[in-house]
């Protein structure tokens, strides 16, 4: 027999309890359609890299291949794909470390600022989500003309950080926004600074929106073309998506090869994902600092 000291628990709270735990059919075939959706694509893609170039076109894209071969990836791999992956690497660190360490502060100085100037520089900051890289590539290749970086990792590096910082901010004042305002006002009590919340504070309680402005800068660098293609000429600072043009020819595709490259260029971004899933995913839901 319950007395008055045990929790009653309200109706609502039991209903609510026994719809969740009733099968959702129609969820789990949209899932199943959805994991079909991606996984189809990746399996034809590897099985085409496994194919003879002789029989490439002449199979299903959906069959095995009959007479697998590994010949199409060590072809890609004698074929400069490792200077390819070293340069797309160090972009791809370099604009993360600039972006991160340009936007968390801004970011900081937004959200923890009430003034006119700031709240006007912020929206100015934005627009930048609004223009196309390509409305500017040719302001940008005279600049870059001019500072004596065409043909250089500088020149990719560079304006591939800037077209991922708008986003970026963005992705951090929503993630800053989450932490209580308690927290700062217990820190100033201490005697705690702006700086010292930063890096005690702010960073820690935003590890998911932290996580999730590396991948996406990870991605913009890791499968940025445009930049590469423009403001680099010859061999030695090409990346891995110009590196898939070696395959290309005036008279001819090699497609198994191109597939492997694309395989092989794949493989080390979602290796980056598979680490900070979890904190991606609270990042885009906006309670990674909670």
């Amino acid at each position: 027999m319950k007395t008055a000291e045990d929790p009653v628990e309200p109706p609502r709270t039991r209903r609510r309890l026994h719809w969740s735990k009733r099968p959702n059919p129609l969820a789990g075939l949209g899932s199943l359609l959805w994991l079909a959706v991606v996984i189809i694509p990746i399996y034809a893609m590897i099985s085409a890299s496994l194919t003879r170039q002789d029989k490439a076109l002449g199979n299903n894209a959906l069959k095995p291949p009959t007479d697998p071969t590994f010949a199409n990836y060590n072809t890609v791999l004698h074929n400069g794909f490792g200077h390819f992956l070293a340069n797309t690497a160090i972009v791809a660190a370099a604009v993360v470390g600039i972006v991160l360490v340009l936007c968390v502060p801004l970011a900081y100085v937004a959200v923890r600022t009430r003034s006119v100037w700031s709240s006007s520089a912020f929206r100015l900051f934005l627009m930048g989500v609004a223009i196309p890289a390509q409305a500017v590539v040719v302001p940008l290749y005279l600049m870059i003309a001019k500072l004596n970086l065409y043909d250089s990792l500088l020149a990719v590096i560079l304006p591939t950080a800037a077209f991922a910082m708008p986003v970026s901010v963005l992705i951090l004042t929503g993630t800053l926004r989450d932490i209580s305002e308690d927290l700062y006002e217990a820190m100033a009590l201490d005697g705690a600074s702006a700086t010292r919340m930063l890096f005690q504070l702010v960073i820690p309680m935003t590890k998911g929106g932290i996580s999730t402005v590396v991948i996406y800068a990870a991605l913009q660098a890791w499968n940025g073309f445009i930049f590469p293609l423009i403001f680099t000429q010859s061999d030695g600072p090409r990346v891995l998506t110009l590196g898939l043009f070696n395959y290309v020819s005036q008279f001819g595709v090699n497609i198994p090869a191109l597939l492997a490259s694309v395989v092989l260029s794949g493989i080390p971004i979602f290796a980056v994902y598979l680490v900070a899933r979890r904190a991606l995913v609270g990042g885009l839901m906006g309670v990674g600092g909670k």
